[in-house]
């Protein structure tokens, strides 16, 4: 629901997603885009005396007031879309924390600070009329929780903090055994790629102690898996994302993983795609605690526990466009 919500490539898909039965409560904690991110082009002219064309930007001002206004937007979007679907009434009122992936000017080190936070009530949110509202004083009148310019990412304690016991891990399914050397790995069922990315690296980690855990399914750039490693040197707990893409992994991607690694406290991140990775992708995860994965290196690992199978994206690709 919320993956078809987001629209914009520069606003991250990466969510963690708790509800509780008993207080029939939904936990959100959504990431947001840094302003370094949102379009800052106003125009581009071409300047005839030096046969060029030259790039407008926008204000800084400009910039700071729209970012403000797109975050309380967006936020107020996330409830009205979340309460709008829930047919059943299951939810009664959900806690949003809104997060930030930035760099601190001050120190140079990378910082998640929670920039916006509410509790809010069905009962409250469908008593306001959004068409009408102001985005800020709307929020404000929720008795949502933001410092007064957005822009500045100055971090303020969420209204409720989410305690996230890790009941996300599920059984696995076995795939592995299910394979030949015909099966084209990039048109596989995405939930059944999923098991077989926990399958191998299971097998992987295991030769020295670790083990692997699939997390439930939400096909929304989540966690997909965790492993254990028990070396007490270098071990911990890595996060592990499947990608059955049939197109190059942009950097959005990567990113979000990163944000998973910082917000899961990991040790480190493995992203594995049946696609190649983009120059930006392989870029940004320079010098950060992040693997990438292509289908070349899959099929490899497959290979080294015993199974073949292939990654055929032209068939993939022809296979869904029938479908549909």
């Amino acid at each position: 629901m919320l993956n078809r919500f987001t629209l914009l490539d520069y606003i991250p898909i990466q969510r963690n997603m708790k509800y509780l039965i008993d207080t029939k409560t939904l936990y959100i904690e959504q990431y947001l885009p840094s302003i370094e991110e949102l379009p800052s082009t106003k125009e581009i002219k071409y300047v005839v005396e030096g046969d060029e064309f030259v790039e407008i930007p926008l204000s800084n001002k400009f910039l700071n007031e729209f970012y403000d206004r797109l975050i309380y937007s967006l936020i107020l979007s996330y409830l009205h879309l979340i309460f709008s679907n829930d047919k059943r009434n299951k939810i009664d009122s959900i806690a949003f924390n809104g997060y930030v992936d930035t760099i601190n000017k001050g120190t140079g080190n990378s910082e998640t600070p929670c920039i916006a936070s509410i509790f809010v009530s069905r009962e409250e949110f469908e008593s306001i009329n959004l068409e009408f509202v102001n985005p800020k004083t709307c929020f404000k009148q929720l008795k949502g929780v933001g410092s007064s310019k957005l822009h500045t990412l100055t971090s303020v304690p969420p209204v409720i903090k989410m305690d996230w016991d890790d009941d996300r891990i599920i059984d696995g399914k076995e795939t592995l055994s299910q394979m030949d050397d015909t099966t084209n790995l990039a048109a596989m069922d995405w939930q059944d790629f999923e098991h077989l990315i926990r399958e191998v690296f299971e097998r992987e980690f295991s030769k020295n102690g670790g083990e692997v855990k699939i997390t439930q399914a939400s096909r929304d750039g989540g966690v997909d898996a965790i492993a254990f490693d028990p070396d007490p040197l270098r071990g911990g707990k890595i996060v592990i994302q499947a990608k059955r893409y049939t197109n190059t992994v942009g950097v959005a991607a990567v990113r979000d993983l990163y944000g998973t690694v910082m917000n899961e406290g990991a040790i480190k991140g493995i992203l594995v795609s049946t696609a190649d990775y983009g120059p930006d992708a392989y870029n940004f995860a320079k010098d950060k605690p992040l693997t990438l994965l292509n289908g070349s290196n899959l099929l490899y690992l497959l290979e080294n526990h015993g199974h073949k199978a292939v990654i055929d994206l032209k068939a993939a690709k022809e296979g869904r466009r029938l479908k549909e």
